[in-house]
C-alpha cells in the first residue's frame, strides 16, 4: 500500500514506538490521527508531524468509537492502524513478605495491552471493511507484542501474559479479515529505547544494550518505524509476528 495520502491511526503515538511511528508515517505523506491518553504530549506531537490528537482509552469501547470518529471526520476511513499503546508493570506472582499480585493489576495489564489492542482493531476494521478496496486490499494492522511474550522475566508475568495474547491474535484475526483484504501483523520489539528506558542512568541503558548479540546497543524507535513503514508496503505479509531484537533471548532477570 502506497502510504502517501491515506489516513493513519497510531496508538500510543504520543511518545516512544508510537510516536516515532506517527512521525514517519507522516514524513512519507500519511494522514495521521494520534490516539492518546497523555494530551499535553499528544497534542504536542500531533502538531509537530501536522496531524491530528483526539484523546483515547484503548480498553474503553465508547472512547475508541469516538475516536475513530474524530480520525474519520478529520482525515476520512483509516487504512492504517498501528497498535502501541501498553502498559509495562513489574510485579512478581509472590512479591515481598510473601504478597500475592495484585490481580487488579494483572486485569489491568491485560486490558490495556490485550483487550485494548482487539477493540481498537474490531472497530477499525469493521468500519474499514465498508470502504472501497486500494488495489489489491483494503488496508492494513500493525500491533506491538514484546520479546516478553516468549520470553518473559522475574516480574512479568501480567505484561508477557498480555503480550502472548497479541501474538496469539494476530493469525486468527488474519483469517477474519482476509475476505475483507485486510492484513494482520505484528512486531515484537526486544529492548529499545522508549522513555521508560531514558529514564534510566547511561551506564544502565549502556549495560542492557550490550546484552544483544547484534547491533548491540538498545534498539531505536525509528528502527521500529522502519518495520511497520516495511509491513505497510509489502503485500504479503500477513498473520505473523516478526522478533525486532537484534537477536537477544532474555535471560530470567
Amino acid at each position: 500500500m502506497d502510504i502517501n495520502a491515506i489516513p493513519a491511526v497510531v496508538t500510543g503515538g504520543a511518545s516512544g514506538l508510537g510516536g516515532a511511528t506517527a512521525a514517519l508515517l507522516a514524513r512519507l505523506g500519511a494522514k495521521v490521527t494520534i490516539f492518546d491518553l497523555n494530551e499535553e504530549a499528544g497534542t504536542a506531537h500531533a502538531e509537530a508531524i501536522g496531524g491530528r490528537f483526539a484523546a483515547v482509552n484503548v480498553a474503553d469501547e465508547a472512547s475508541v468509537a469516538a475516536g475513530l470518529d474524530a480520525a474519520e471526520t478529520a482525515h476520512g476511513t483509516a487504512r492504517i492502524l498501528v497498535n502501541c499503546a501498553g502498559v509495562a508493570p513489574a510485579i512478581k506472582t509472590v512479591g515481598k513478605e510473601n504478597q500475592a499480585h495484585s490481580l487488579d493489576a494483572f486485569r489491568r495489564t491485560v486490558e490495556v495491552n490485550l483487550i485494548g489492542s482487539f477493540n481498537v482493531i474490531a472497530q477499525f476494521a469493521a468500519r474499514l471493511a465498508a470502504a472501497e478496496p486500494i488495489g489489491e486490499e483494503r488496508g492494513v494492522i500493525v500491533n506491538t507484542a514484546s520479546v516478553a511474550a516468549y520470553d518473559g522475566q522475574i516480574g512479568q508475568a501480567a505484561y508477557a501474559a498480555s503480550k502472548s495474547g497479541v501474538v496469539g491474535l494476530t493469525l486468527p484475526v488474519a483469517r477474519d479479515l482476509a475476505q475483507h483484504r485486510i492484513r494482520v501483523m505484528t512486531i515484537a520489539p526486544g529492548i529499545f529505547l522508549t522513555p521508560m528506558l531514558m529514564g534510566l542512568p547511561q551506564a544502565a541503558q549502556d549495560s542492557l544494550g550490550t546484552q544483544v548479540p547484534h547491533p548491540s546497543r538498545l534498539g531505536k524507535p525509528e528502527e521500529y518505524a522502519q518495520m511497520v513503514r516495511s509491513i505497510v508496503e509489502n503485500p504479503m505479509l500477513n498473520g505473523e509476528t516478526i522478533r525486532l531484537d537484534g537477536a537477544i533471548r532474555m535471560a530470567p532477570r
